[in-house]
């Protein structure tokens, strides 16, 4: 006997990672005037990462992405695009990207609830991934 598939509809999954509107706001900005220079060369989305480095252990990685790769987990949230790459999903789950404005410095910033411990620099991180918490 054959297995039936349930009809019922999947709900949604929630997203990985949130913009805020300010970084939403700042990522459509960049991404206009990129465009604008470089018409040729369109970027698809803002690909989000963590790499192993710092004194924390971890930091996380933005780049505007011409492509987008097979494996990489698709976000829209505000109007853009966002790419996880797979490796990063489990530290990102939850996570929120801010655009933050100072007088002296203006910045993207993570709110991220898996996040442990931080350098005193603010440029790296400790993430422990999503699946270990409370095992």
């Amino acid at each position: 006997m054959e297995p039936t598939l349930s009809t019922r509809p999947r709900r949604p999954r929630p997203k990985v990672v949130t913009l805020s509107d300010a970084a939403a706001a700042r990522v459509k900005e960049i991404m206009g005037r990129k465009h604008d220079e470089e018409p040729d060369k369109p970027y698809v989305g803002l690909r989000v990462g963590v790499k192993n480095g710092g004194c924390a252990g971890q930091e996380y990685v933005l780049e505007y992405a011409e492509t987008a790769d097979p494996l990489d987990e698709v976000i829209e949230d505000h109007g853009v695009t966002i790419l996880i790459e797979p490796k990063a999903v489990l530290f990102l789950v939850g996570a929120e990207i801010d655009y933050e404005v100072s007088r002296l410095s203006s910045k993207f910033v993570f709110r991220n609830p898996n996040e442990t411990d931080a350098c005193g620099c603010g440029e790296s991180v400790t993430i422990q991934p999503a699946a270990d918490r409370g095992a």
